[in-house]
């Protein structure tokens, strides 16, 4: 019987990569950055301690019998924590390009770019997506609450460091925020940085779905269509939107659309595996993740396997 997916999943759509195969190498909500408008909530190991979170032979195990079933467009690293935290990421990498010519992306905070080590990691690496959400420090605190060792510019060099020794695409991802990130100083202070680094490409993103802090507000289309135009006159490269647009009342909605009752209501009917939930309540998988895990933190719910696939069910209640 083979082993249920506890690291591998999808093929799941994505606005940007197609049909793409995640790659889960940390343990849940394990990050070097507390960013406010994470989807998972806040983080709970707030750490840039690298180590083998997950082992290797584990996540190639399930890569391989993904792509026996399947071929996505890409194999994407991102999930649940900071993939560069894995102190075997290389590996990983190298391992699945001996496997599948399907293009490998790591999706990154960039804020670990600056270690030797890292940089080498990403180096078999296809595409790698780093983010870069302010343009100053006290932004950057604002924003992304990094850990307490890292130092705005040395992730920032880090990241230009990186631009300089990789022979991939690099697409700088930018998170914009309203009322915090959104206004004409900042965007020229991310510019500027832009200017610096050198990516392939700019991608504009805001608040799509319920982020860890409730005050992390999406930036209106209009609003995204005059920040891309501005920021694109002024660095050397492509800026696109990437965002899915919400204007305030949509997203005040979106955020109640779906609560802890929901998805345990959707578990006590049956068993579901992650991407059950996420179909049946038109959720994303990380979001449909992290309430089946604080479900289960809570001891509402637990795991059961079947076959090769992992299962939440509600725990009864007398």
């Amino acid at each position: 019987m083979s082993k249920a997916f506890q690291h591998v999943y999808g093929p799941v759509p994505s606005r940007r990569l197609g049909r793409s195969l995640g790659v889960d190498a940390l343990t849940f909500k394990t990050c070097s950055f507390d960013c406010v408008y994470c989807q998972l909530g806040h983080t709970t190991h707030h750490t840039v301690e690298r180590k083998e979170y997950v082992p290797v032979a584990e996540i190639l195990d399930e890569v391989r019998r993904k792509l026996a079933d399947d071929t996505p467009q890409y194999i994407s690293f991102a999930g649940s924590g900071e993939p560069t935290l894995h102190s075997r990421l290389g590996d990983i990498i190298r391992h699945i390009k001996i496997m599948t010519d399907v293009p490998v992306v790591v999706i990154t905070n960039g804020s670990l770019l600056w270690r030797p080590d890292v940089r080498s990691d990403l180096a078999a690496a296809d595409v790698v997506i780093p983010s870069l959400d302010g343009g100053t420090a006290a932004q950057l605190a604002q924003v992304n609450a990094p850990e307490a060792s890292l130092d705005f510019q040395t992730i920032v060099d880090g990241i230009a460091r990186f631009r300089k020794e990789f022979h991939g695409q690099i697409w700088l991802e930018i998170m914009l925020l309203g009322g915090v990130n959104d206004d004409d100083a900042s965007i020229d202070a991310l510019s500027r940085l832009v200017g610096k680094i050198h990516p392939d490409k700019v991608q504009l993103n805001s608040v799509c779905r319920p982020p860890a802090d409730r005050s992390a507000r999406p930036v209106p289309a209009d609003r995204l269509r005059i920040i891309r135009e501005r920021m694109a006159a002024a660095v050397p490269c492509e800026v696109e939107i990437i965002a899915t647009h919400l204007d305030d009342a949509a997203h005040e909605s979106f955020r109640e659309q779906v609560q802890e009752e929901d998805v345990l209501a959707t578990i006590a009917r049956r068993p579901c595996t992650v991407n059950d939930v996420a179909a049946g309540l038109n959720i994303h998988h990380n979001e449909a993740l992290k309430h089946l895990e604080m479900l289960v933190a809570d001891g509402k719910a637990v795991t059961q396997t079947r076959g090769d696939q992992l299962y939440y069910a509600a725990v009864e209640t007398a």
